[in-house]
């Protein structure tokens, strides 16, 4: 009887052969020893560093292909966790070649030496069979170690009364689903053969030996189930018409040669001369026509999710038992055109594989060139002229909505203005008043002087020149046109502006100084838009000088930035702009003034920037902030 130690805290199993009574004493006391180390070195409630290991025990072939694609999706799905690293051992038992106790024996013993010093925390087995012995081998190879099984069908699954302790998935394959396929490839399905080894061999389609009878009804049944290849090989290139071969699995040729699942099927279908009907995945591509298929890599991803939750601390028992969803429809398209088969006949939701393009696909860009090409032009440049004209009308739009913003804005700023402009025409409109009075008075005198009058008249026409001056910025400051884009002179425009908000500077006791460039500055734009820029950086520094007792100025300069564009500069003797807040000053609704909207510098840069423009505000090293917005020069 072996010694076994469990320790459920930490996962470890150590399984040893059994001793004398004085050895089997030496090697418990050196056991609980190094045990105590280890739990004591250890927080129990933190996980531990070591490498987490999973067992599979398949019952086929290592070198099959359905194993290893088997492998693959759990390989795969087992490196998918990037928590810990999960050591994997793989054995294949090889039961369709070797069986009987003996055997079994044999087996029992290697893996108690090969694993006794493993930590195993799950075991992972791949086909009833495997999972039988397993269970037998369990209390004493593997006591407590939780179960995840793959690869069993139904029959089994119910037959084998598994403990609560086990999960895994089942797999749910009926003979009814594959003769539904043979009806839909042979229309009027008349006779099914039967390949395959005796129904008792099979690893997955040991219970269709029992469907037979109810799921052949109403045809002819051709039965080769355990026959030799070299039988079934003569017998399946010779059936009837309006047959189909419904091809389990064969693991020999009957006659002491064992074969792989593969190259077994490839034989057969090497002679059929009917399609042929399959349930495993890997043999679609090697002659069958396809059918209900199990997918080995979903079988293997399946199982890699149900261990990494035990291995993350899940009790298997709360892991439901679920049918497998391995079980795929998949067809093979040059098989398909062999038989003459519909892709509208096969059932909803197949996956068809290997379809070839067709003629027309293959040569359509060699035989169609030129008329590719001139097509594809013919597109662009319709296309190019579309969103040519679409820029265009959005661009339209866009100058028409900031002409209206801007007109609205000037209005508001000129209601800001309305007391300056009334004290600007009060002046030339009372000096008219007063001059045309006098002239009365002289000219009712008994000997009017008529060269005072003169000079009087000449004072009315001055003022009058005046007054209509002040009106006429007023209608162009106000005037709703649409964008213009022509060339005007820079120093003109900044001019203009400090000679009409000259009043306004004068009333809240503020310098305006106008320091043109030395040269004439052309730059293309409407003016009336660009006026509204200055006169807003203009207002926007008398309102910030407003709380400084003396010494305010504006100055506006205009100069030359290169041979390609002109800058024209706001400075003011203010209190300058806080740091953090330079990059926020032209944000729509930014504003420090109770009774600001936060719009007008907003506007200014939209502006600026339709004339492919930039405006910037800085900080003067000697105090006072300054604006600046750079304008290209109009191309001679």
């Amino acid at each position: 009887m072996g010694l076994f130690f469990v320790s459920a805290r930490m996962g470890i199993i150590f399984i040893e052969p059994n001793f004398g009574s004085d050895a089997m004493i030496a090697r418990i006391s050196a056991l609980s020893i190094c045990v105590a180390l280890v739990l004591t070195s250890l927080p129990v409630t933190a996980q531990d560093g070591r490498s987490r290991s999973i067992l599979v025990l398949d019952q086929s072939q290592s070198t099959g292909v359905f194993f290893l694609q088997i492998f693959s999706g759990l390989r795969a799905g087992i490196d998918a966790d990037t928590s810990a690293h999960t050591t994997i051992f793989s054995e294949s038992l090889d039961l369709s070649r070797f069986d009987g106790d003996a055997y079994h024996e044999s087996l029992r013993r290697h893996f108690s030496e090969k694993y006794r010093d493993k930590d195993i925390g799950a075991i992972v087995t791949m086909g009833s069979g495997a999972l039988k012995l397993v269970l037998r081998w369990r209390d004493e190879l593997w006591p407590g170690i939780p179960i995840v099984f793959g690869m069993v069908d139904e029959a089994d699954h119910a037959r084998l009364k598994l403990p609560n302790d086990l999960t895994g998935s089942i797999l749910k394959t009926r003979l009814a689903d594959s003769i539904g396929v043979a009806r839909a490839v042979v229309p009027d399905l008349e006779t099914v053969v039967f390949v395959g080894d005796h129904w008792d061999r099979q690893n997955v389609f040991s219970s269709w030996g029992l469907e037979v009878p109810k799921a052949t009804a109403g045809l002819n049944v051709i039965d080769l189930v355990g026959a030799t290849m070299a039988e079934v090989r003569k017998r399946v290139e010779a059936l009837p018409a309006r047959s189909a071969i419904i091809y389990s699995a064969m693991y020999s040729d009957g006659e002491g040669i064992y074969l792989s699942p593969a190259k077994a099927f490839e034989l057969v279908a090497e002679k059929a001369n009917r399609p042929i009907i399959v349930a495993a995945e890997p043999l679609v591509a090697l002659g069958s026509i396809g059918g209900p298929v199990i997918v080995p890599r979903l079988i293997g991803a399946d199982a890699a999710k149900r261990a990494l939750r035990i291995l993350h601390g899940e009790p298997a028992s709360s892991i439901p038992v679920a049918i497998s969803h391995a079980a795929k429809p998949i067809f093979n398209w040059l098989q398909m055109e062999r038989w003459g088969v519909s892709e509208s006949n096969l059932p909803s939701g197949s996956e068809i594989r290997f379809r070839e393009p067709s003629m027309w696909a293959k040569y359509r860009w060699q035989t169609l060139s030129v008329a590719a090409v001139l097509l594809i032009q013919a597109g662009l440049i319709s296309i190019l002229l579309h969103e040519r004209h679409r820029r265009a009308n959005a661009e339209r739009e866009s100058r028409n909505r900031l002409t209206e913003l801007a007109h609205a804005h000037r209005q508001a700023t000129a209601g800001e203005l309305s007391s300056t402009i009334a004290h600007e025409l009060n002046q030339p409109l009372g000096a008219i008043l007063t001059n045309t009075e006098t002239a009365e008075l002289i000219l009712n005198s008994p000997s009017p002087n008529l060269s005072e009058v003169k000079e009087i008249l000449a004072d009315i026409r001055r003022d009058d020149i005046r007054a209509s001056e002040v009106i006429h910025r007023m209608r162009s400051f106000l005037r709703r046109a649409p964008f213009e884009d022509k060339a005007i002179d820079l120093n003109d425009t900044v001019r203009n502006v400090f000679e009409f908000l000259a009043i306004q500077a004068s009333a809240r006791n503020v310098a305006l100084y106008f320091e043109p460039s030395g040269e004439p500055i052309q730059v293309r734009g409407d003016q009336v838009q660009l006026q509204q820029v200055i006169m807003n950086l203009v207002v926007n520094s008398m309102d910030a000088m407003a709380a400084i007792p003396k010494g305010r100025a504006v100055i506006g300069r205009t100069e030359m930035n290169g041979g390609s564009s002109a800058v024209v500069s706001i400075l003011d003797s203010g209190p300058g702009i806080p740091t953090e807040k330079l990059n926020e000053v032209f944000d729509p609704f930014f504003t420090t003034k109770k009774q600001g909207m936060g719009i007008g510098l907003s506007i200014s840069r939209t502006i600026v920037q339709a004339h492919r423009g930039r405006i910037w505000a800085e900080n003067q090293r000697e105090g006072g902030a300054v604006f600046r917005l750079s304008l290209p020069l109009a191309i001679s």
